[in-house]
């Protein structure tokens, strides 16, 4: 691409950065914070899994995750973190409610059990299904064995393919009877969740079809599953986090993070004078692009949340994003004392130093991807924010330096 249009880019990302970070441009474009920053409060739970056969344990447990999502999701809670650990037959679910600091309701919120209800629709109807509008069947999720994602193999469309107990066969055949043609509602906290029409009665296992996405299937069934396997859950810990204590760490982390930046400064300029201030500008549109990517991210659902971990990881990066322009600068010291113009020394020095430059970002991104897999919840917020910071500081380091340097010489 031509320096002149390069050029414009930058300036163009500059200027779109600048007004995204503006405070208060839009409602929605914010920072997210953790609990951390944010305060609120922090819920470990055990799943009583001494009921549940071995071998449906993990999808119990996923099952009780999904439904504890639900609630929050209704509560209004904004950016809660749900995860599970399990570790020598001891299941666990980690909930973490920024902004809530009432700890009775927030463990009034998630520890109760899922109620799954199948109800008669008196009315039909392709809407969601308002409750009081549905009679009791007899039916609950504690009928059903267990569900699961599959296809029809006849049509090849999504359905979800359930089991009914042993115990309740008859109950559940003598139900459905009474219903085949009409719709039986599925509500999972007395919240709607489908309303199919049942084809035939059932006895011992039965079929849910409908306009559904594969992805939707596998929902569904962990919905079914949430009420099919019931899990006790009993509060192991709590802890409150008040807003006082997230904004003192906030600025803390906000500090150190600036210090650090006016030490690279001075340190750049005085190794390598012009060549190091221009490094330094490009750390600080680095910096813009970073903190604007944090922003864009909170309008999406599977936006960036901050916490200070991920702030560790912003201020690792933002060294990191220099080393990448150190190397290139000891090329073109290379290329100069061989008695080469400044420009072919720069150009030079920029294609010399590339493969270091990828080589070790290459490595940095494999390791942020294995953490993000494979570790826990501020393992992964750390790793995020490490892979943008890699791949962002690729793009300071070979474009927007390298543009200021020849625009510079020229």
């Amino acid at each position: 691409m031509k320096p002149r249009i390069l050029l414009w880019l930058i300036v163009l990302l500059t200027l779109l950065s600048v007004i995204i970070n503006l405070p208060g441009i839009h409602p929605d474009l914010k920072f997210r914070r953790g609990l951390d920053l944010e305060g609120g409060t922090s819920i470990t739970l055990k799943a009583d899994m001494s009921e549940v056969d071995s071998s449906a344990r993990d999808s119990a447990l996923e099952s009780a995750k999904t439904v504890i999502e639900q609630r929050i999701n209704i509560f209004g809670v904004s950016e809660p973190v749900i995860q599970t650990a399990k570790t020598e037959g001891d299941y666990r679910i980690i909930v973490e409610l920024p902004g809530i600091t009432n700890l009775s309701e927030a463990v009034e919120l998630v520890g109760k059990t899922a109620k799954l209800e199948f109800r008669e629709v008196q009315t039909a109807t392709t809407s969601a299904i308002i409750y009081d509008e549905t009679i009791p069947t007899g039916l609950t999720g504690a009928d059903l064995k267990d569900a699961q994602a599959s296809f029809d193999p006849t049509t090849g469309s999504p359905v979800v393919l359930f089991r009914v107990t042993d115990a309740s066969q008859n109950k559940f055949f003598e139900a459905t009877q009474k219903l085949i043609g009409k719709q039986m509602a599925i509500f999972l906290d007395n919240n709607f969740i489908s309303a199919p029409v049942v084809q035939e009665a059932i006895r011992d296992n039965g079929q849910i079809t409908g306009n559904f996405t594969t992805e939707e299937t596998r929902e569904f069934a962990t919905l079914l599953n949430a009420g099919a396997l019931p899990v006790s859950l009993t509060t192991l810990q709590t802890q409150v986090i008040g807003p006082t204590l997230g904004v003192e760490s906030l600025k803390k982390s906000l500090f150190a993070g600036i210090v650090g930046f006016v030490i690279i400064v001075f340190f750049m300029t005085a190794s390598y004078g012009r060549l190091g201030i221009l490094a330094s500008a490009a750390l600080l549109l680095y910096t813009l692009f970073i903190l604007s990517i944090f922003k864009i991210s909170s309008l999406t659902p599977y936006g960036i949340t901050l916490t200070l971990a991920g702030i560790a990881a912003f201020i690792l990066s933002i060294g990191m994003a220099i080393d990448a322009n150190i190397l290139i600068f000891e090329r073109m010291k290379e290329e100069l004392r061989k008695g080469l113009g400044r420009e072919p020394a720069t150009e030079l020095g920029f294609q010399r130093a590339w493969p270091s430059i990828r080589d070790s970002n290459i490595s940095s991104i494999i390791t942020a991807l294995i953490l993000i897999n494979f570790g826990t919840s501020i393992v992964k917020g750390f790793a995020v924010v490490l892979l943008i910071g890699v791949l962002v500081s690729m793009f300071s380091a070979i474009v927007v330096t390298r543009t200021l340097i020849r625009l510079a010489y020229k």
